[in-house]
């Protein structure tokens, strides 16, 4: 397999897997502020920024991408097997966590938006709760970083 698609390969997955986990996190989010606006309208504040919230992992995979892509442009010549695997991987690992952690920090987010528009005091606890999923989606673009930032070394160690 040729070392250049590999990359991109685990790049594409990792903008596709954020960003469709960040569409669907908000769009259930969101479905759970349209049935809560017919209780509590006064609410809707509360009800936006907790539906915004799984769209920061989306967020998190295009900031790996830059990064994906200026190592790619920084290694050139030097992409090598080593270096592919290791983008791929750490793509891909981006990609996964934050498909999923967008879709169960939504499920948190609606949970919330239901017991505020019920008439419970609930936004402060669902934006503790809701933190627990995004802290892996966060975990894992620091560790992509890391990877990226020990490629071009080992790319040459490997090289060798």
């Amino acid at each position: 397999m040729n070392d250049a698609f590999l990359t991109y390969s685990g790049i594409a997955l990792m903008i596709m897997l954020t960003g469709v986990g960040s569409a669907y996190g908000v769009t259930i989010a969101g479905n759970a502020t349209v049935g809560a606006m017919k209780k509590n309208p006064d609410a809707l504040g509360q009800y936006i920024g907790l539906s915004a919230l799984p769209s920061s992992q989306g967020l998190y995979g295009f900031v790996a991408f830059f990064l994906a892509q200026n190592l790619v442009k920084n290694l050139g010549a030097g992409l090598n097997h080593f270096a592919a695997a290791a983008i791929f991987g750490a793509c891909v690992g981006v990609g996964i966590v934050g498909f999923f952690s967008a879709i169960r920090q939504a499920q948190v987010c609606a949970n919330g938006i239901k017991s505020i528009g019920a008439g419970n005091n609930a936004f402060g606890t669902t934006m503790v709760m809701a933190v627990f999923p995004e802290l892996y989606a966060i975990l894992s673009l620091l560790v992509a970083i890391l990877i990226f930032g020990a490629v071009p070394e080992m790319a040459k160690v490997m090289a060798a």
